[in-house]
């Protein structure tokens, strides 16, 4: 008997990921493709946006390949803020150049900071300029590759890249457009043209739609899905995570525990902060303050693939045996620059207290630790800023296994909802295509089946090498900012 299904794709950072969905939110199938990122010069974080597209129709392809299912709509999403040119026919002119691990920018931010004014940037853009930020990497295209930027008509991300694809549809969300700061007014949810004309003047920017609203329909029969079904808008990676565990609610936290970890906090109103995100959400009349590391999952598997490739079943095995404080060792996750709260690209992992007796388990242990000491730096800017954090819901990878998030909870004090899916932002696509056609709630479609409760005497651990952990970067900041240069 065959079944009406909702098709949501996410294209990753190192992994493009797709999930055929039922009407109930019961997962039918799902499937991944594994690519990586191309680092053509240091800072420099890239990717083929034809490879997003090829992803795609392969998922979609073995999604539907056994012909028991109808896609009804289709979801996309995808990580970002990217920047992909394209020419005024949607040909791709360069590498798609990625969000805040790309740091190639630095210059452009310290020119846009003198001629536009920080202050001013922050008021209406709801963040500082940062390697996060699209109009920095206009500015570095068009001074660099100029040739390049001449050419450039539109600018698509992930989600909209695939959008177009399917629909011919030159479309993108308000969530993503209030990334690309300094080009979106939050305030008045419309690109600013004064400052769009100064960095990209030549640059057509897309009309704006909600994350889960109709960009159009499919212009033609493609990898199993038939012509004229609908697509949505989509959006960011980490909101549509948010999304895909109902975490959307003023007072709402998600953590998404993948190749980097983000923050997404629900605010009631506008709120802006120098160390953080302040932006659109994904949905009208919503309002987000949101934090990102540069690596976290990056981190654990820079480790397993440094200690002989073991199987991370037994790496958590040994970290739990290793115990809070992993023995006296103390690490910085920055092993790629940092995003929020300090904003730093030239900073660099740490590794302190090494000692002939230390293990794998005790490196594994402290790079967990280190992690979440940097979710607890975050959570403390949010709180500083004014967001309130009611309940705490945790999605991704890093979610499979106990471990990892007790972790976090110990160490941040806070109560983590673990919900019976943690697939993510693809989950989260198929769910908004689901609501073009069906009243679908993610309240049902996806349930908690689990929580993380902080031990307290754990916790009054962690509070002590919490102390030192704030220590420990400007104690080693100038040494790593050298050696920094040196690579």
């Amino acid at each position: 008997m065959r079944r009406r299904g909702f098709l949501g794709v996410d294209i990753g950072t190192s992994s493009s990921k797709g999930v055929l969905v039922a009407e109930d939110g019961d997962i039918l199938r799902t499937a991944v493709r594994e690519h990586a990122v191309s680092r053509p010069a240091p800072g420099h974080v890239e990717m083929d946006g034809e490879l997003w597209w090829a992803e795609f129709v392969e998922l979609a392809s073995e999604l539907t390949a056994p012909g028991d299912v109808d896609v009804a709509a289709v979801g996309v999403s995808g990580m970002g803020p990217c920047v992909l040119l394209t020419d005024e026919a949607g040909t791709p002119l360069r590498p798609a150049i990625l969000y805040g691990v790309d740091t190639r920018a630095q210059a452009q931010i310290a020119a846009l900071d003198a001629e536009l004014g920080a202050a001013a940037i922050l008021e209406r853009g709801g963040s500082l300029l940062s390697s996060q930020a699209v109009g920095p990497k206009l500015r570095w295209v068009a001074e660099e590759e100029p040739e390049v930027f001449a050419r450039a008509r539109r600018l698509f991300m992930p989600a909209s890249w695939l959008a177009y694809r399917l629909t011919g549809e030159y479309v993108l969300d308000f969530h993503s457009a209030s990334q690309c700061t300094p080009l979106f007014d939050t305030e008045a949810l419309a690109w600013h043209a004064p400052w769009a004309e100064h960095i990209a003047p030549d640059l057509e920017l897309p009309p704006l739609r909600w994350a889960g609203e109709q960009a159009g329909v499919t212009a033609r029969a493609v990898a199993g899905i038939p012509a004229g079904v609908p697509v949505i808008t989509g959006t960011i990676d980490a909101w549509s995570e948010a999304i895909s565990v109902d975490a959307q609610n003023p007072g709402d936290l998600m953590l998404m525990y993948g190749t980097t970890m983000f923050l997404v906090a629900t605010v009631p109103v506008r709120v802006t902060s120098e160390l953080m995100w302040g932006t659109v959400g994904a949905f009208e009349g919503t309002r987000n303050l949101a934090g990102g590391m540069a690596t976290s999952g990056a981190v654990t598997a820079w480790l397993r693939d440094l200690t002989g490739g073991v199987d991370y079943p037994t790496l958590l095995a040994e970290a739990a045996a290793s115990g809070p404080g992993a023995r006296g060792l103390l690490a910085l996750p920055y092993f790629a620059g940092e995003r929020t709260p300090i904003f730093d690209p030239d900073a660099r992992g740490v590794i302190a207290g090494l000692t002939l007796t230390h293990t794998r388990g005790d490196l594994y242990r402290a790079v967990l630790e280190a992690t979440a000491f940097g979710v607890r730096h975050n959570v403390d800017a949010l709180r500083a800023a004014g967001a309130r954090i009611d309940r705490v819901v945790a999605v991704g990878g890093g979610t499979q296994g106990d471990l990892w998030t007790q972790v976090v909870s110990d160490v941040t004090g806070l109560e983590q909802v673990i919900p019976t899916r943690t697939i993510g932002a693809s989950y989260g696509a198929a769910f908004l295509a689901a609501r073009l056609l069906t009243d679908a709630s993610m309240a049902q479609w996806n349930p908690p089946a689990a929580t993380r409760t902080p031990d307290p005497a754990t916790t009054a651990v962690y509070d002590r090498l919490y102390d030192l952990y704030l220590d420990l970067y400007p104690a080693t900041r100038d040494v790593v900012h050298a050696l920094a240069r040196t690579q």
